[in-house]
């Protein structure tokens, strides 16, 4: 499934609710069906600056693709650290840092989120996309691994 079939699917689920209580109880029901992340990447060079709660990210890089996973100690922000890693895990960092994440003006997401959330949500998509980066220059973008 590519970027934008996982954004307008994520569009689509929370098209649902007209209630804003409804979204949030969607994005803390999204947070609670992620994995627990392994103790051994809850370090501080995993820890997003930037964010209000604690979050961790953590990269992998197999056969040309990103696989993020992370976690969040705050319950709504744990549903967007969902949302970013279903959306951007597993593409080539090419796809990753070509983007265009609109799911999150289009489920109101921005609107709505707090401004400290909010900040934290653009520090989590520049960590994300600061992978891509990474890993792309690893590879030369030529989408072989050196």
């Amino acid at each position: 499934m590519t970027i934008n079939e996982k954004q307008d699917e994520i569009i689509e689920e929370f098209s649902v609710f007209d209630d804003w209580m409804d979204k949030y109880a969607l994005l803390i029901e999204m947070g609670n069906s992620l994995s627990p992340l392994d103790d051994k990447y809850k370090t501080e060079n995993n820890l997003i600056e930037g964010c209000q709660s604690r979050v961790w990210l953590h990269a992998a890089f197999e056969d040309g693709k990103i696989l993020f996973q992370g976690q969040s100690d705050a319950v709504i922000v744990n549903g967007i650290v969902s949302l970013l890693i279903n959306i951007l895990s597993g593409h080539t960092p090419e796809e990753i840092l070509d983007a265009d994440l609109y799911f999150i003006e289009r489920t109101g997401l921005r609107e709505y989120l707090s401004p400290m959330r909010s900040n934290g949500l653009v520090a989590m998509l520049k960590q994300m996309k600061m992978y891509a980066l990474a890993f792309a220059s690893k590879m030369g973008m030529s989408g072989k691994q050196d």
